[in-house]
């Protein structure tokens, strides 16, 4: 149950007549009064001589008793409370009860205060309702409304464990503003997907990831196609920006800008200023730099660029929350540079997913544990590497190491979803958490491919070889050796060994290496994450190559280094696949 304060106004009745009329778009339906501080309060809605000037007047009298000069001018307070799509539709007794309870907590109306401010609760739809009040009280003081918001939403969690609603997460002061019902009734006008707001939001946090200095960073934002205007002090220092979309208009016909500060509290100047390494080249050679870097695209860019962020995730995720919260917070930040940039470069059938995750993502990176980027620059490389790789083809080796990255992201999504649970950062943990749903959507279109390639190869390995790889599970993972050789993934993960026995790697110490890094119990797949895992720690192609002869069911001998013996093996024992 979400409960917004909108902007105090100057009009009561004309806040009555939008409550009480059509809607916008013809979307009020059947708007009546569930609730007011006097049971006999005129009803619009349902009584056939109430008028909205009758009801007005009523809410108005306190204001109008006073001297002129005294009253507010934006006397009118106005509270929606929306219940979360999957709840229960409400009666109007219960959303009567929610009122009383929200004015209650507000200070509007203080339980037993009979000299409290006068106000009305109308319902015009089965998910919302909307309070409106006016803010002097019946003795001719002002209510006291310090933190009025906060205390709305307290109550708002109280009421959702009273009713069996949707828990939402409380927040924390640190997430982006939320679009007004304005700017989103212009953009469902328009046929856009998002608001201005947050396309600008998207835009300009795509533009950041992975950038090293402000000059690039307002060049991408140029190259966006986006309106930018920076605000410069008298000695020519830089102080801010602000963007606007070209289409979005005001009523004057005027680019409508927003602050980066305004779009997200991560989006400001000086915030930014802090991601960015430090630079002793003019901003002439920097954008020089730049240009270099964007026109020396070999065609196996992509696939390099993702193994290299693999392996960057991967060094991070061992010692993810091991040098403080400050390296923490800036680690999952560049987490969300490295999956904008994904979302960008990434071929057509993980593009939505890795956009959906990116977008879900970002709110994790923002909470009130300052950033020490001096601890994500390794990320931050790897974001601006997979930008310039160009985009992907979504074949070959490169689904391979995307597989291979996204797989490694949902476990650093899924550890930034642990560490923010442990501070209590509720809306953080939650957008973590969501995120790593979306990447193993995005995982299970990229890896389907190569997984098939190695699992086929697999299937055609020499009995005895398979029985080695089985036997040596059993050895290094005993208690979850029966469930990964049950798994459709186990001759992916035979092969894998075997690969990495060819490549001169001590497979039993990779496999013990790869298991001991953060838990693979809980994966959709874990001879799946394995695979992965050992083909970063060996250092393997992420694409499927071609075994040697001497490894397939055609062979009529397997060497005896294959079948050394193992401490506690169980050759025989195979995987019956």
């Amino acid at each position: 149950m979400i409960p917004s304060i909108h902007k105090r106004g100057s009009k009561t009745v004309g806040l009555l007549r939008y409550l009480y009329g059509p809607g916008t778009r013809e979307e009020h339906i059947d708007p009546h009064l569930v609730a007011a501080f006097d049971p006999l309060a005129p009803d619009p809605g349902r009584a056939a001589n109430a008028t909205y000037k009758q009801l007005e007047r009523l809410l108005d009298q306190p204001v109008d008793a006073l001297p002129t000069n005294r009253r507010p001018k934006k006397h009118v307070w106005h509270l929606s409370v929306r219940a979360s799509p999957e709840d229960p539709v409400l009666t109007d007794d219960d959303w009567a009860a929610i009122a009383r309870r929200m004015v209650t907590a507000t200070g509007i109306a203080p339980d037993g205060d009979e000299q409290a401010c006068r106000w009305a609760a109308v319902r015009h739809a089965t998910d919302h309702l909307h309070i409106v009040a006016t803010l002097v009280r019946d003795d001719g003081r002002r209510p006291r409304l310090h933190n009025e918001a906060r205390r709305a939403q307290a109550e708002a969690r109280r009421i959702e464990s009273d009713y069996g609603l949707r828990r939402v997460a409380p927040g924390d002061g640190t997430a982006a503003k939320q679009p007004t019902s304005a700017e989103r009734h212009k953009a469902e006008r328009q046929g856009c997907e998002r608001t201005a707001r947050e396309e600008l939001r998207a835009t300009v946090r795509e533009a950041v990831a992975g950038v090293e200095h402000e000059a690039e960073f307002f060049a991408r934002l140029q190259a966006a196609g986006l309106l930018v205007r920076q605000r410069v002090a008298p000695s020519g220092d830089l102080l801010g920006y602000k963007v606007a979309l070209p289409g979005d208009l005001s009523q004057d016909r005027e680019p409508i800008f927003y602050a980066g500060s305004t779009l997200a509290p991560d989006l400001s100047l000086p915030r930014l200023r802090k991601r960015f390494a430090p630079s002793r080249i003019t901003e002439r050679e920097q954008l020089a730099q730049w240009d270099t870097a964007r026109s020396r695209r070999p065609v196996s860019a992509p696939a390099a660029a993702r193994l290299s962020a693999a392996h960057a995730a991967w060094a991070v995720l061992l010692k993810f929350d091991q040098e403080g919260d400050g390296a923490a917070a800036a680690r999952i930040a560049a987490t969300g540079e490295i999956l904008d940039n994904l979302a960008q470069t990434s071929a057509a059938h993980t593009r939505q997913q890795i956009r959906d995750a990116a977008w879900t993502f970002e709110r994790a990176g923002r909470s009130h544990t300052r950033e020490e980027y001096r601890h994500a620059q390794a990320l931050r490389r790897a974001a601006r590497e997979i930008r310039y790789s160009g985009p992907a083809r979504g074949q070959g080796e490169d689904g391979a190491t995307t597989a291979m990255l996204i797989d490694t992201l949902f476990f650093l999504t899924t550890a930034a979803a642990h560490w923010h649970t442990k501070r209590q950062h509720a809306q953080q943990a939650e957008a973590a958490y969501r995120a790593a749903v979306r990447l193993r959507a995005a995982y299970a279109a990229a890896a389907a491919e190569p997984i098939a390639r190695l699992r086929h190869q697999g299937k055609h390995l020499a009995q005895p070889v398979r029985d080695w790889s089985a036997s040596l599970l059993h050895v290094v993972m005993p208690e979850l050796a029966d469930a990964v050789l049950a798994e459709p993934g186990w001759p992916a993960l035979a092969v894998t060994l075997t690969h990495a026995h060819q490549a001169g790697r001590d497979p039993r110490h990779l496999l013990a290496e790869a298991v001991a890094h953060r838990e693979v119990g809980s994966a959709d797949s874990i001879s799946d994450v394995l695979v992965w895992r050992l083909r970063h720690l060996a250092d393997l192609p992420a694409d499927a190559r071609p075994l040697p002869d001497h490894t397939r069911q055609t062979s009529g001998t397997v060497p005896s280094s294959i079948l050394r013996d193992l401490p506690g093996a169980r050759l025989g024992r195979g995987s019956g696949r």
